[in-house]
């Protein structure tokens, strides 16, 4: 079996395939709807490969593919144990969340909110569905999802699993945030991420499924109090 290009992630093939079996099944709906876009609709493969090639790009060095294969796995992995409204449109927003990330805007998931807006429709994907997915990519603007909003608990608390590493684990990922973040003085990043680690800890629940909060809960705030405490000293 051929290596992997040098610019191609190991999973690349595996999370295109992915891919493409999550869109196939995100544009149906009734049989007569389908049948009569079957001629129409596009081949889901280039629009993964945009994909891919956006959370490939060399500005990332946390929101990079393997995060997205993280989120992928854990919103797989909470779905066992949550019944979501719609989980094709929980998986398509996780693969859109971050898909527009420049670390020097504000706008990101807005972009990123528009970029699936586009895409799904073009590539068949109902209206309905393409408007939820956009809404959850919003959703992880704050991860503070509304009561009974269980498409986006089961979304932000994939986002958010991160933070319930171990300590090498955690200290690995705010070293790749604070290299995301190169650019920013030391100072200046120390505030704004300190803003961030207290928002985190100021809802009354970081994980909002409750397997989530179940096996993440206390974990995740003793790593952001710990990093808190570390920014502050």
């Amino acid at each position: 079996m051929p290596a992997p290009a040098p610019d191609r992630h190991p999973a690349h093939d595996a999370l295109l395939a992915r891919w493409v079996g999550l869109l196939t099944s995100a544009r149906e709906t009734s049989a007569r709807e389908t049948s009569a876009r079957e001629a129409t609709v596009p081949d889901p493969g280039p629009y993964g490969e945009d994909l891919l090639a956006r959370w490939a790009e060399p500005q990332r060095r946390y929101h990079t593919t393997d995060h997205l294969i993280a989120v992928l796995d854990r919103v797989d992995e909470l779905l066992l144990h949550v019944r979501a409204p719609d989980p094709a449109a929980v998986r398509l927003a996780a693969w859109f969340h971050d898909a527009v990330y420049l670390p020097e805007r504000s706008t990101n998931e807005e972009r990123s909110a528009r970029l699936a807006e586009r895409a799904l429709t073009e590539a068949g994907v109902p209206a309905a569905r393409t408007a939820e997915t956009a809404r959850l990519v919003l959703v992880t603007r704050d991860h503070d999802p509304a009561e009974g909003d269980t498409n986006g608990a089961v979304l932000c608390d994939a986002d958010l699993a991160v933070l319930a590493g171990s300590p090498e684990d955690y200290g690995a990922y705010a070293a790749a945030v604070r290299e995301e973040y190169g650019f920013v003085p030391d100072e200046a990043f120390r505030e704004g991420r300190a803003n961030v680690l207290r928002h985190l800890l100021g809802l009354s629940r970081l994980f909002r499924t409750p397997i989530g909060h179940e096996r993440w809960e206390d974990a995740a705030r003793h790593n952001l109090a710990t990093e808190l405490e570390l920014l502050s000293a």
